[in-house]
This record gives C-alpha cells, sequence and structure tokens, in this order.
C-alpha cells in the first residue's frame, strides 16, 4: 500500500494540514444562552455545522490564493475582487458569523448603547425605535438570503444598509459601504426552526440579546478608524 503512494502524493498529503489556516471559534456562550429569543437547536446547527462550512471551504481556497494564509478577515473583506466566488461566499460567511456571535449576549446581559453611540444615533435617525424601525425593515426586505446592518459610513455617519448571501459593508462591491457596528443574520437557517417564516418577529425579538457592549467598541473603533 506505501509503495503505490508516490512522492508527490506523499507530499501533498502531509502539506495539506498545514494549509489550514482559519478555525472555527467556540461560541462566548452556552449553545441555549440566547433561549427563549433563540433555541439550541438553531444555534448548534448555525454555528456548528454552517459556520463550520464556511471555514473549511474557505481554508481549501488556500491552495488557488496562498495569500489568505494567516490573512486579517477584514483586509480580505476589503480585497475582495481580488478572489474568486468561493472566497467571497465563505470568506464573507466567516467574517459575517464570526463578527455576529460577538454581537449577541444572553437576555439582560447585554448591556445599552453607549452615550457617544446613543448621541449618534439621535443625530442620525432621530431616536434608537426610528433606528430600530429602518434596521428591521432591511431585515424584512432582504429578498432572499442576507444580512441587515448598522454601519459608520465613508461620511462617519450612522446608517442602516442590507447585503445578500454573504456580502457586507467591507467588500467593495456593497451597495453602501462602511464598517459595521451592528450585524443581523437573516438566513432561513439563523431562525427558520423557531420562527419558521416569520422572519420579522425574529428581527423584534433579537433587540433583546443583543451586545450593546461589543456594539459600543465597534462604534469607538470604527470612528477612530474613520477620522
Amino acid at each position: 500500500m506505501f509503495k503505490s503512494l508516490s512522492l508527490s502524493g506523499l507530499l501533498l498529503a502531509v502539506s495539506l494540514p498545514a494549509l489550514a489556516s482559519f478555525n472555527l471559534a467556540p461560541l462566548p456562550y452556552a449553545a441555549d444562552a440566547l433561549e427563549p429569543v433563540i433555541d439550541k437547536a438553531t444555534m448548534q446547527i448555525h454555528h456548528g455545522r454552517h459556520h463550520q462550512a464556511y471555514v473549511n471551504n474557505l481554508n481549501a481556497q488556500i491552495t488557488n490564493y496562498p495569500e489568505l494564509k494567516d490573512m486579517d478577515l477584514a483586509r480580505m473583506m476589503q480585497r475582495m475582487p481580488e478572489f474568486n466566488t468561493a472566497v467571497r461566499n465563505n470568506g464573507g460567511g466567516h467574517y459575517n458569523h464570526q463578527l455576529f456571535w460577538q454581537l449577541m449576549a444572553p437576555v439582560g446581559t447585554g448591556g445599552e448603547p453607549s452615550k457617544a453611540l446613543q448621541a449618534a444615533i439621535e443625530r442620525d435617525f432621530g431616536s434608537m425605535g426610528e433606528m430600530k424601525k429602518q434596521f428591521n425593515q432591511a431585515a424584512a426586505t432582504r429578498f432572499g438570503s442576507g444580512w441587515a446592518w448598522l454601519i459608520v459610513n465613508e461620511d462617519h455617519k450612522l446608517q442602516v444598509t442590507s447585503t445578500p448571501n454573504q456580502d457586507n459593508p467591507l467588500m467593495p462591491m456593497a451597495d453602501v459601504r462602511g464598517t459595521p457596528v451592528l450585524a443581523l443574520d437573516v438566513w432561513e437557517h439563523a431562525y427558520y426552526l423557531q420562527y419558521q417564516n416569520q422572519r420579522g418577529n425574529y428581527a423584534d425579538a433579537w433587540w433583546t440579546v443583543v451586545n450593546w457592549h461589543k456594539v459600543n467598541s465597534l462604534f469607538e473603533q470604527a470612528l477612530a478608524a474613520t477620522h
């Protein structure tokens, strides 16, 4: 059996493990920690299967683009036109989900918007209620699969937008570009077991598990980067 393995095949087999550069981090909380808003089964499937698949598929593209190895995900998003559709879909999927898990926390533990963020929301939307309304509308009207976003745009203002599939506002091909500070996954696998076709109910309930501590931090980082 060993004699039939060519030297090139042996070298390939030895090198394959080293190609894996991106990893699936554990959830920052237990799979059932977001209940009753998001059920345990959805979290397990969403994180352990869907997100893992994006990581695996992205790692497979390192053979085509060696420069991806150890590349910062945000930088990858900004350079997306240089890569193929597989990197766009799976790199975007990895970036989006890695951010999404951090943007949620168990009910009652997520804190509240900082004074600076609250002031920016009131400046750019008029009120927190209006921002949520526009955000939920972006989630509801995104046809098919995609994401709703709150971003700091190129004018240093907050803006609501949405993207299809696993695209995000860091990508040059996005209709509206900016730095994400809040994101909601509206692919059906993110909510269908619990909410079926009621995406709006999912979006409404989701606000109770937003991790404002993380949102505040991302907002401060985005402002610092754009000034």
